[in-house]
């Protein structure tokens, strides 16, 4: 069969029904109809139209939806990766958080940051894919090409111009997820803004001050940041002692006063370290003020320096270490007292 329908004749029959060029499925077809002319062109028309056209479709959503899944899981485990080697990183420097961290437990910052890059690449390889797809039906339907590329190119440099802002944003918001400059619940100063983050996107940041204040940042906006949260934290706090004071014994009293504090249970889990007296930081007008640092998990550093603050203060009450508070000379001058010279009162601040 495949012999005879190389015969010119049987060509010159074909051309009816399959054009000049027949495909070997319109043969086929031409050959099980027995020669109808018809019913040949419908269903060559349908094979190499709708069918076609079906087929492209199907095999975009297909690989779309592959490309998706697989793009879910490699930014998983990129993700998971990145925690495992902060976590090593910690544990170089001294700080094991395996019992206070575990990576098995779901983490809103690490599923943010998952979530947020897996949308961003699965959104670009799904537009390119369809864009792909578009572009194949587009030529099975006969039109030409070449004037709807070149206007799509047009189209595109005027859109990349029109929308730089919106680029800048993306690209930047991409940086910081993928670096993770910050994540969901670190505090942060971005510079005119700073506060907690709640909602961390491709283009924008959201942040809440301490007094409430909700901020939006566009990523591309942002210069420098700030992160006082991440990965760990230092409660740091002076206090101001007389210049009569005994700084030995000043030093003891902070020490054991902050251990005492750091040992309790409600503060137990969140101390990464023991903590370290600096000394004198300054010799100020009014007193001597010394420092110390404890090292803390992110976020608590803040509620731990107001109870160690608390605490150093009943602790200098009782030892009798006094905590210097400033003091003026104001001359108080009446028009009967101009010749005497007038009065002085000491009035505390």
């Amino acid at each position: 069969m495949l012999a005879f329908a190389t015969t010119p004749e049987l060509l010159e029959t074909l051309a009816g029904g399959c054009g000049d060029d027949p495909s070997f499925a319109c043969e086929q077809v031409y050959d099980l109809t027995g020669g109808n002319e018809d019913v040949t062109q419908v269903i060559d028309w349908v094979l190499h139209g709708p069918l076609l056209i079906l087929v492209i479709l199907t095999v975009a959503w297909i690989a779309s939806r592959l490309a998706r899944r697989q793009v879910e899981r490699a930014v998983e485990r990129f993700v998971s990766s990145d925690s495992s080697a902060a976590t090593r990183g910690l544990r170089q420097i001294g700080i094991d958080l395996s019992e206070a961290i575990s990576l098995d437990e779901p983490d809103p910052r690490r599923q943010s940051r998952a979530t947020s890059i897996a949308n961003v690449v699965g959104s670009t390889l799904t537009v390119s894919i369809w864009v792909t797809a578009t572009i194949l039906i587009i030529g099975e339907l006969g039109f030409d090409l070449g004037p709807f590329i070149a206007g799509a190119g047009i189209a595109g440099v005027a859109l990349g111009f029109g929308a730089q802002g919106l680029v800048k944003d993306c690209i930047a918001g991409l940086f910081v997820l993928v670096e993770d400059q910050y994540g969901i619940g670190d505090y942060v100063d971005l510079g005119e803004a700073s506060g907690e983050v709640e909602e961390l996107t491709l283009r924008v940041t959201r942040l809440r001050s301490l007094n409430g204040t909700v901020w939006h940042v566009p990523n591309g906006e942002v210069r420098r940041v700030g992160n006082t949260s991440q990965l760990w934290s230092v409660a740091l706090v002076d206090i101001d002692v007389a210049y009569d004071s005994d700084l030995e014994e000043t030093r003891r009293l902070l020490l054991s006063t902050t251990q005492e504090v750091c040992q309790s249970e409600a503060w137990t889990e969140d101390v990464l370290e023991d903590p370290i007296v600096l000394g004198v930081e300054a010799l100020g007008a009014d007193g001597i003020t010394m420092r110390m640092i404890v090292k803390t998990t992110p976020g608590s550093q803040w509620a731990l320096q107001r109870q160690l603050r608390e605490a150093l203060k009943s602790s200098f009450d009782n030892a009798g270490i006094e905590i210097p508070f400033p003091q003026r000379t104001v001359w108080v001058r009446g028009e009967s007292d101009t010749s005497t010279g007038g009065e002085s009162e000491t009035i505390s601040d």
